[in-house]
């Protein structure tokens, strides 16, 4: 058997299953979307080189940026269920199926966090007294490139998932020591603390004991990553077999728990426990954390309400995903739910949400420096993108509830 044709094979299928809903992502518009996006921010960019602010914390800036770029890995196998009982004779002989996974992954992903460097180059060299050589940054960040994907595998084959999570957290602990010491540190002193701390990741990294092959893991892992990438196309187009990975998250197991136990806000409940534990939580969550570190940065001016507007509004498209879970279960069909108690529990519960980011995002701007009448400008655009998405979210679901019938 050919281990890397099969690979191959697998990822060509996998590949042309994505290309084929291309057509209806590029009719949403989100091609238009996207460019709008890029001249922004190159006008913006470009006025940020002109007038430099003061005092401003470019290595800070560097290490936030640079840094998951730099560590976070991740390898599409295309492993499925069955090959743990049909491909478990050629356990040995595996390696020949990850490696062209392992390389792909890690050229892909080398390939972003070079763009992001030369994105942040010329901020850098306006603002750094003693800037460092832009070839010697960039060999530096491929190396712990290389020496997070090499960890990330290795952690993936240990036989202790605590294990596994600790040394998750040493290589970002690495890579976050390696890149600001190389930031902050002269050039003799931050390459050999650099060397010294790769080598002692190494050596740590060979003590836990590993499995040959983690099976289960892996392909518990392809079928995440593969749930993300249809999650993404689900937002243009209604994507059969999609699947939201689920997170124990007990900080949030409460929440919903105080719903009254009735037939008319059972599907709220539901909602509310796959929100607090899926994929979306975490997007908006992060999403809003960046749009409040952007407002505060450009506090004062017009740009931080333009910030505002533009992640309320993708915030929004994001919780309008929750309208598509669900959407093939069969106990829906059997537990006796009051009629369009699906459409409207879900309309309510992100409007909800929704509101409660725009609020949220909103207080950068009203502690600001700029004048309370702009704030409250921003504020009432930003109530109205909120009422807009539910008034669409609303429609669309009548529209599929009526197909339904």
């Amino acid at each position: 058997m050919d281990l890397r044709e099969l690979q191959g094979q697998r990822r060509s299928r996998a590949a042309g299953k994505l290309l084929s809903y291309a057509g209806y992502i590029i009719q949403s518009g989100v091609a238009v979307v996207l460019m709008f996006i890029l001249i922004a921010f190159s006008a913006w960019y470009t006025s940020v080189l002109r007038d430099i602010p003061s005092g401003l914390p470019i290595r800070w800036i560097m290490l936030a940026a640079l840094l998951p770029a730099a560590v976070h890995s991740g390898f599409r196998t295309y492993l499925q269920p069955a090959d743990a009982v049909f491909l478990l004779p050629q356990e040995h002989r595996m390696h020949e199926y990850f490696a062209p996974a392992w390389t792909r992954g890690t050229v892909w992903k080398s390939l972003r966090l070079l763009l992001a460097l030369l994105i942040l180059w010329p901020l850098y060299i306006r603002t750094e007294e003693s800037p460092k050589s832009l070839l010697v940054t960039a060999a530096l960040l491929l190396g712990v490139k290389l020496l997070s994907a090499y960890g990330c595998w290795r952690e993936l084959k240990m036989l202790s998932p605590a294990a596994s999570a600790g040394y998750r957290l040493l290589r970002w602990a690495v890579g976050g020591l390696i890149i600001a010491a190389w930031l902050w540190q002269p050039f003799h002193k931050g390459l050999g603390f650099s060397l010294l701390l790769a080598a002692a990741y190494l050596s740590a990294l060979a003590v836990p004991a590993r499995h040959t092959v983690p099976w289960e893991r892996l392909i518990a892992l392809e079928k995440a990553q593969s749930g993300r990438a249809l999650m993404l196309l689900g937002w243009f187009v209604e994507v059969p077999g999609r699947q939201q990975r689920v997170y124990p998250r007990l900080w949030l197991s409460r929440w919903g728990a105080g719903l009254p136990w009735r037939r008319d806000s059972a599907y709220r409940y539901l909602l509310t426990k796959s929100f607090a534990r899926g994929d979306i939580l975490g997007i908006v969550l992060r999403l809003g954390l960046l749009a409040l570190a952007l407002e505060w940065w450009n506090r004062g001016s017009l740009v931080s309400a333009g910030i505002y507007l533009f992640f309320l509004f993708i915030i929004g498209v994001q919780l309008s995903a929750l309208a598509k879970l669900h959407g093939e279960s069969f106990w829906l069909t059997v537990y006796p739910l009051p009629e369009n108690s699906r459409s409207r529990s879900t309309v309510s519960f992100v409007f909800r949400a929704h509101l409660a980011f725009a609020i949220a995002m909103w207080l950068p701007l009203a502690a600001g420096s700029g004048t309370l009448p702009r704030a409250l400008s921003a504020l009432a655009a930003g109530v109205v993108i909120v009422l807009i998405l539910r008034a669409r979210l609303g429609k669309n679901m009548r529209r599929a509830e009526g197909d339904d019938l």
